[in-house]
């Protein structure tokens, strides 16, 4: 542990069970001595366990909606209440598509749900950059981070129309993220992870093939959701302070990558 976060404050977003990366990353953020509110969405906080990873981090929830304005002031203002102060670290964790839940194909959506998929995964993360915007919660040299996908530039069939909420995501923290450098000095950033077996990440079709080959194609090997959490944690910390309106891809060098040899083998 080196302090990184020592004296911050935050909020974070998403976290559902331990393979979630925003568990991982409130878990990060406790040991660098950081304080935080944790929150999601009512419907979520039934299905996981978020009562014992604020039992574990000494932090309060707050419920909230993050498509509702109105749900997304009260967080922020009872978390300003609670953490004594403004906001200097904040993670969007939050993805979901309906479309992919019903085994709609790409091709043939229900155009309801891309709706509905589109304003959870990435209209909120507009929302809620909004609120924090027009409150001035955030304290200067504050970071924002939503996670995002490689999806967002390259075709990955099955990802469906999560792909356009990601490209959506990553447009929004550069153009919100421009505003929120000049007038408040804070950075908004997004991280590209590689797949990583999650809840949201196993429900894609494919997903085990993919995360096999996504390993086999990287360098480094697929980053796990404890090093993206460690990661998060940098951009939350001083050691970032000039980095902003960035796509930083966290995936082991796979971005990068054409073939590679491992790749090559299966095909000889």
């Amino acid at each position: 542990m080196y302090n990184l976060l020592k004296g911050k404050k935050g909020i974070i977003f998403g976290a559902l069970n331990q393979h979630s990366i925003a568990w991982k990353t409130a878990q990060r953020a406790h040991e660098e001595g950081a304080e935080f509110v944790l929150t999601n969405a009512p419907a979520a906080m039934r299905m996981g366990e978020l009562d014992v990873l604020a039992k574990k981090t000494g932090s309060q929830i707050i419920a909230a909606d993050a498509t509702s304005i109105d749900d997304l002031e009260n967080l922020v203002e009872k978390s300003m209440e609670i953490l004594g102060g403004k906001i200097d670290f904040v993670l969007h964790s939050i993805g979901m598509s309906v479309n992919v839940r019903k085994g709609k194909s790409y091709t043939d959506p229900n155009y309801d749900f891309t709706t509905k998929g589109w304003d959870v995964s990435a209209v909120s993360f507009h929302k809620l950059l909004n609120v924090l915007y027009k409150k001035e919660a955030m304290n200067p040299w504050g970071s924002i981070v939503a996670l995002t996908y490689m999806a967002a530039q390259r075709s990955f069939p099955d990802y469906n129309d999560m792909a356009d909420n990601k490209a959506y995501l990553e447009s929004i923290a550069r153009s919100f993220g421009y505003f929120f450098g000049r007038d408040h000095k804070v950075r908004v950033n997004t991280i590209s992870q590689s797949p990583t077996p999650t809840t949201a990440g196993t429900g894609v079709k494919g997903f085990d093939g993919f995360i096999t080959y996504s390993e086999k194609m990287s360098p480094l090997g697929n980053a796990t959701a404890l090093e993206c959490a460690d990661y998060t944690i940098s951009m939350f910390s001083d050691l970032t302070k000039k980095v902003t309106l960035q796509n930083l891809f966290h995936d082991g060098g796979f971005s990068n990558m054409g073939v590679s040899d491992a790749v090559m083998e299966r095909f000889e």
